[in-house]
């Protein structure tokens, strides 16, 4: 006796609902879908009980035509597609022919549709896949789908529905992701009578986010836009400051179609490198473009998977479109009285930036004159282009007192000359200074002798073994983006002073040629940069915004530096602030450790479990490319023969046992995580910490380094370092202004 068999229709109808239909959102989603290929401008959905009691979806698309009304809810039919080919050039959201099918199969179903402006319409009633009745109905242009009692003849679905308020966040999700997908359509949703969603479609994303998100978040939003010769990407990312605890708020959206990615997710959060919390997500709306041929959707019933032909290139396209967004920003949060008022410490919302959004550098570049700033006497600290250069030349500046240099564009630019600025000695270690003692006077630790430069800096930093005048290269600031290479980078830069700089009452700014007339040694006036390099730093990064010029005020607790400027009041966390200078100086180091590595006279010694021993003699080569040369030593024990000098005295044995447990928790090798896991290591044990008393001029000094660094707003952990209060805020909190 024949023991297999076909089953009938209505069974298979079941079995397929349990793939499309898995909870109400999954019905809501279908029918949104139906809808927007139908070409409606406007959508309404009404669910009542979490959508399990009623569900309904109303627009104004082209409709159904009356003949077609019945074969619409059969198996696998469509008018999407119609041959094989038609798959590989899918441009509706719909296709398979299983929704309608499936959702009739386990609901009681009502149907009025109407395909043109002449009112005829019909209506079709269809309970548990059987039709009950159908009708001719006078009905306007498009589709009323009502959907009732859900799972009701499958009692065992029902059991596994959540509760109606986590059924209505499913619901709310799906018609927050269509929206933001769709702006130019006016979706409406309503929940037992209450309007929870309502978006106008006027094809304005910015109003869809604000109207799901709220107009903080709006406010916080930064447009995106690039192409490529497959690509297009468009939509909105927040500002750092702006995070979620959970990646709910990333939204990414191919041709019109909400997907999740796992690569574009990666894609988005490492061109937030660095700029987020720990734990803390974007919101994001990424529209992607592109030809149907490069994306497969053919993958799963629910449409949400995709594949993608060529993944790798869209994962560095959108990568490197974001962060040149973000790097274009002046990524200050600005505290508001209200915040202050609440004590709000969760996360900064910014109500508008203190800064403009620019100038740019490119706008800079054609600038007529550069202004000091009060902490530019520290020569040499400075960043080395044009984006330190205000707009307004100062009009108190003699013309003898400066000189034309080149810009990125080849032009003369005027910047005004230093005032004997001291010079920076070949051993110079700006990292180690700040990570020592750092209640003694940084100037004691230099000399004008050039013999003993190399003593002196030792002293400051704590280095192991001489500095060599590489060593003193590498200590400037990093040129990875500036087209210099650290070689190629000027031993300095310098910015007038002779302006009067703003001091806190009582206190005089430091003058190098004041402190030395007092008996402390000084530094020799350098030569200027060299012109074709100046230019080279000018000309290869002009999308960064300027670094806001301050002036320092004093320390609070030991741990936070306060500094002012014309707009309003900063706080700086001066480890986190040390910590992005150390992590961006480790980082240039890592990137060629082999010329940096010193042999050790006492190895280090390391043990491992039986195990751990195993996989550590394979995996070697990896503390290579971090220039720590280890090897084994018998048994479980192995020794550490050399390692980069510039590793932070005392803490090279707890650096180098951190290294050993990433490279025992990875796969596979990658050299670039593992130069920023090395690179974080570094920066985080070298860094000042809390409670640690300052001078001004090492706080002055840990200022400028900020200033001088990539991406001087957050510390590699993605927390803030600055954060500023406007004068205006002040002023209300003062009731100076109401």
């Amino acid at each position: 006796m024949a023991k297999i068999h076909v089953l009938d229709e209505h069974i298979a109808n079941q079995i397929a609902a349990g793939e499309v239909v898995e909870r109400p959102a999954s019905v809501v989603k279908e029918l949104l879908e139906n809808s927007v290929d139908a070409g409606a401008s406007k959508i309404d959905v009404t669910v009542e009980e979490g959508g399990l009691l009623r569900i309904r979806v109303k627009d104004n698309g082209s409709g159904i035509e009356p003949e077609d009304m019945e074969k619409a809810f059969y198996r696998h039919a469509t008018s999407k597609i119609a041959h094989g080919r038609d798959l590989f050039q899918i441009t509706s959201l719909g296709f398979r022919g299983e929704a309608l099918a499936s959702i009739a199969a386990v609901s009681k179903v009502e149907v009025l549709s109407a395909s043109g402006n002449d009112g005829r319409g019909r209506r079709i009633v269809i309970e548990g896949g059987k039709l009950l009745s159908h009708e001719d109905e006078t009905s306007p242009q498009g589709t009323d789908f009502e959907v009732k009692e859900l799972f009701f003849n499958t009692p065992a679905r029902l059991k596994y529905m959540k509760t109606i308020q986590t059924e209505l966040g499913h619901i709310s999700d799906v018609l927050y992701r269509m929206a933001m997908s769709h702006p130019n359509i006016s979706f409406t949703l309503r929940h037992n009578e209450n309007t929870l969603l309502q978006t106008l479609g006027n094809g304005d994303l910015l109003q869809v986010v604000a109207a799901i998100y709220g107009t903080s978040a709006a406010k916080a939003m930064l447009p995106i836009q690039g192409e490529s010769l497959d690509y297009r990407v468009s939509g909105l990312i927040s500002l750092p400051e702006w995070t979620r605890a959970n990646r709910g708020g990333m939204s990414t959206i191919v041709n019109g179609r909400f997907i999740r990615n796992y690569g574009l997710n990666q894609a988005i959060l490492k061109a937030y490198h660095t700029l987020l919390p720990i734990n803390r997500f974007p919101l994001v709306v990424v529209q992607l473009e592109m030809h149907p041929s490069l994306v497969d959707v053919n993958v799963h019933p629910a449409k949400l998977e995709v594949r993608f032909s060529k993944e790798a290139e869209l994962y560095e396209f959108v990568e490197t479109t974001l962060r040149g967004i973000l790097r274009k920003e002046v990524l200050i949060p600005q505290v508001t009285k209200q915040q202050i008022r609440r004590g709000d410490n969760s996360s900064f919302i910014q109500e508008q930036f203190l800064f403009p959004r620019g100038p740019l550098k490119e706008e800079t570049e054609s600038a007529g004159y550069g202004q000091q700033g009060p902490l530019g006497k520290y020569a040499g600290l400075t960043k080395m282009t044009s984006e330190d250069d205000d707009l307004d030349a100062p009009a108190d500046v003699a013309p003898a007192d400066v000189q034309s240099e080149p810009d990125g564009n080849g032009e003369g630019q005027t910047l005004p000359l230093p005032e004997a600025p001291p010079e920076i000695p070949p051993s110079y270690d700006p990292f180690g200074m700040l990570s020592g003692d750092s209640g003694s006077n940084v100037l004691k630790n230099y000399s004008d002798d050039e013999n003993s430069h190399s003593d002196s800096a030792s002293a400051v930093s704590g280095s192991t073994g001489a500095a060599t005048d590489r060593a003193a290269q590498d200590a400037l600031p990093s040129t990875e983006d500036k087209g210099l290479s650290t070689s190629q980078a000027p031993t300095s830069a310098y910015r007038s002073n002779s302006m009067n700089s703003p001091v806190r009452e009582g206190r005089s700014s430091y003058n190098p040629s004041a402190v030395a007339a007092k008996g402390e040694r000084s530094w020799k006036a350098p030569s200027l940069p060299d012109p074709a390099r100046l230019a080279s730093a000018v000309k290869s990064d002009v999308s960064m915004p300027a670094f806001p010029e301050l002036s320092l005020i004093g320390q609070h607790h030991g741990t936070y530096l306060i500094a002012q400027n014309q707009d309003g009041l900063y706080l700086i966390d001066q480890h986190a602030a040390h910590e992005r200078v150390n992590y961006e100086y480790y980082y240039e180091q890592f990137g060629n450790p082999a010329q940096a590595s010193q042999e050790l006279l006492l190895p280090i010694t390391l043990e491992f479990t039986p195990s751990e021993t195993e996989k550590l003699k394979t995996r070697l080569a990896w503390f290579e490319q971090a220039g720590v040369y280890l090897e084994h030593f018998g048994g479980q024990t192995f020794r550490v023969r050399s390692h980069p000098f510039w590793f932070p005295k005392g803490d090279e044995k707890d650096i180098i046992e951190e290294m050993s447990e990433w490279v025992l928790s990875e796969r596979s090798i990658d050299v670039a995580k593992m130069r920023e896991a090395a690179s974080i290591m570094c920066s985080c044990k070298a860094s000042i910490k809390a409670n640690q008393k300052l001078t001004d001029q090492e706080a002055e000094v840990l200022i400028q380094r900020l200033g001088s660094c990539r991406q001087p707003y957050t510390c590699p952990h993605g927390r803030p370092i600055v954060v500023s209060f406007s004068t205006y805020d002040l002023e209300k909190l003062f009731k100076r202004v109401m």
